[in-house]
């Protein structure tokens, strides 16, 4: 018996954005400060991943494009700034960090990051599909590949998805990505207190190939096309009570302690006028 009701989350509740398609491009420096920024539409403010409730920091992301990238900003508060990991591909996540994630049809892509800038990525394909469509001839996709690191994988709270498992492959590097932080305050220093950091992400869409193999859609996308991304922070500390703070945050909630559940990411359609 399937323990969640699936999808966790019914659809009519998945945050729904427009994303613009900009002219100048921004300097990837973790700073937001150019105009394509400030006139982006900003997330409402994230929530807990599982309740959905209020959480106890601001976090906001907005998401914008052009002919060659797909940009990603996040605008996090944090009282006080620490990070530890420095080593690419680090377990990310057992810092304070911010994710990405962006799906196709038979697979999904997630980035982390902390604020030093130290990243963790992974392309993850279901396994029917990665066999039916077979993504493992290809030999940027072979899991059997050491470099890849290639695993299965079972959800993380979610471990009965419809879909069955995936595989992971750990090792796998966006193409070109570009990726900064900027910081407000001082890092690893709790003897005063911080306003927060900011991300800025870039993606090539020519990198988009390893998300696009089954049906592939146009890259880079045209005026009304819709895609599911998912934007979150976990935190190495929770609210105190009375406030169910799961740790998890994210934009748009799961219903369950899982990230990896891309029926609940948020719809994103590409827009490339201004209304």
């Amino acid at each position: 018996m399937r323990r969640y009701h699936f999808p966790p989350v019914d659809d009519s509740r998945i945050a729904r954005y427009t994303a613009l398609r900009i002219e100048e491009k921004p300097t990837i420096d973790g700073r937001l400060d150019e105009a394509c920024w400030k006139n982006a539409q900003r997330s409402p403010r994230f929530v807990d991943l599982i309740s959905g409730k209020k959480t106890v920091h601001n976090t906001q992301a907005a998401v914008v494009w052009d002919e060659n990238y797909l940009y990603v900003g996040y605008w996090i508060e944090e009282p006080f700034l620490e990070a530890s990991l420095t080593e690419r591909d680090s377990p990310i996540y057992t810092n304070n960090d911010v994710e990405c994630f962006i799906a196709g049809v038979d697979g999904y892509y997630e980035f982390e990051i902390n604020a030093l800038g130290t990243i963790y990525e992974g392309l993850f394909y279901w396994q029917d599909a990665y066999e039916s469509q077979k993504i493992e001839r290809m030999p940027e996709f072979d899991r059997r590949i050491p470099s890849l690191r290639g695993q299965a994988f079972n959800g993380v709270g979610l471990t009965d998805h419809p879909r069955g498992k995936r595989w992971a492959l750990l090792g796998w590097d966006f193409p070109a990505a570009k990726h900064a932080v900027w910081l407000d305050g001082t890092l690893n220093d709790n003897t005063d207190r911080d306003r927060g950091w900011t991300v800025e992400l870039a993606f090539p869409w020519e990198g988009m190939k390893g998300l696009n193999l089954s049906k592939p859609r146009s890259l880079p996308p045209k005026d009304g096309d819709v895609w599911r991304m998912d934007f979150s922070r976990f935190n190495q500390y929770k609210s105190a009570k009375p406030e169910e703070d799961s740790g998890g945050w994210a934009w748009s909630h799961h219903g369950v302690w899982d990230s990896h559940v891309p029926e609940c990411f948020p719809y994103i359609t590409f827009q490339s006028k201004r209304p």
